[in-house]
């Protein structure tokens, strides 16, 4: 089996009933779920992303740390470089294996157990090679599935995750039943899988609860935390390829991405995905400009974003992270790269693996056209304003629920 639009039949011109709704594939992404880097350094890159960044250790995990900033359980996975490749990429995976690509795993949620069942046949019938499916045994999604991207990153799709609540506990591993095959009849909702695990005499309480004594010394928007602002939305993923056009068939063909707009820059271009209404939550850059950018040549990783509260948090941030030693950066990636994002900052965590740190995106309407370019917020990198006018989106899109901690 192959994994490159071109070189396999996409099921162009079919449609599949979703919810209702003829549709070019038989699931919608609606979001990104998690993303994960593999660190050379464990434990530097643990106090980068978890007491730093304030990234919330979930638990640990074989190799390394699930970390969650909401009530996902996981939105960030951190692992051991080599403990993970050598877990991973064995037999016939091994022939998939690039060290570049240090990402652990690009993760999209669909809306329902339906699209993730239909999902497995699909990529089967269409030769894209499935690294596993089935119910998650270990933390995190219910019903989920891994692929090969033709640039060999691990995409996942998956429906629920186990939500951690007010308690801050993990489900009990024994409360975790996981297989290893796509769901093929109408599962059981959680509460009732619950109740059973219950009446067998599972304690809910003998599930996992971080400790952490980071003190908390930063008034946040009313809230004490240990850092002084609070990430609410991870992503966009942005990645280094080496076939911008290969890829961008993959993304929007197979998985079904929406081209926002293309950026032609230095005589090549790069594009901008969206799965909802966000401007992008993917984008793909010619691996050259790696060296051009001044990024690390040695990660398919252009970028990861971290949506902060707003910009007065974005600004404390910057701050905070140089007074912590952090490299941060506001004019290395030129404004004309990040479109859609006005004041953005570059972290740069111990592996040399860049972090976009931003406040606001810009929202699609109905219409599927994205704002004009003349019409953006003018922005010099180098000098921010103490305070922004509003732009008619700002504060809009996804808001984030619950409380911040």
């Amino acid at each position: 089996m192959v994994s490159a639009v071109g070189q396999e039949e996409t099921n162009m011109g079919k449609k599949y009933n979703v919810g209702g709704v003829a549709w070019d594939r038989p699931f919608k992404i609606r979001r990104l779920g998690h993303f994960g880097f593999n660190a050379s350094d464990l434990e530097a890159s643990r106090r980068f992303y978890f007491d730093l960044l304030g990234f919330f250790v979930t638990e640990p995990a074989g190799a390394g740390y699930f970390g969650r900033h909401a009530g996902d359980h996981h939105s960030f996975a951190l692992f051991d470089k080599k403990r993970f490749n050598e877990r991973e990429y064995v037999g016939a995976k091994a022939k998939h294996f690039r060290e570049e690509n240090d990402i652990n795993q690009i993760t999209w949620q669909v809306q329902s157990i339906t699209e993730m069942a239909d999902a497995t046949k699909y990529f089967h019938d269409i030769g894209v090679e499935v690294i596993r499916e089935g119910r998650a045994g270990g933390g995190g999604a219910q019903y989920h599935l891994y692929v090969w991207d033709p640039a060999d990153q691990v995409f996942e799709l998956y429906y629920g995750i186990e939500q951690i609540s007010w308690n801050g506990y993990a489900r009990p591993v024994a409360m975790r039943h996981g297989t290893q095959v796509a769901p093929t009849e109408p599962q059981l909702p959680e509460y009732e899988l619950v109740n059973r695990d219950l009446k067998n005499g599972i304690n809910i309480l003998d599930g996992r609860r971080w400790m952490h004594d980071m003190p908390l010394k930063y008034d946040v928007d009313g809230l004490l935390l240990p850092q002084p602002f609070k990430i609410t939305k991870v992503g966009p993923v942005n990645l280094f390829v080496d076939d911008y056009e290969q890829l961008k068939r993959w993304h929007t063909e197979v998985m079904g991405f929406t081209l926002t707009e293309e950026v032609e820059w230095q005589g090549e271009r790069c594009g901008f995905f969206r799965c909802d209404n966000e401007h992008h939550s993917l984008s793909l850059f010619p691996k050259s400009w790696r060296k051009k950018l001044g990024l690390s040549e040695q990660t398919s990783n252009m970028s990861f974003g971290l949506q902060l509260a707003n910009y007065q948090q974005l600004k404390d941030g910057v701050k905070f992270l140089r007074d912590n030693g952090v490299r941060v950066e506001t004019d290395i990636i030129p404004p004309e790269l990040h479109p859609g994002i006005d004041y953005a900052a570059y972290a740069f965590d111990p592996d040399g693996h860049c972090l976009e740190l931003y406040y606001y995106m810009e929202q699609v309407g109905w219409d599927g056209k994205p704002r004009p370019k003349e019409l953006r917020r003018k922005v010099d990198p180098k000098n921010w304003p103490e305070m922004l006018e509003p732009l008619s989106d700002t504060y809009n899109g996804e808001p984030f629920i619950g409380p911040w901690a």
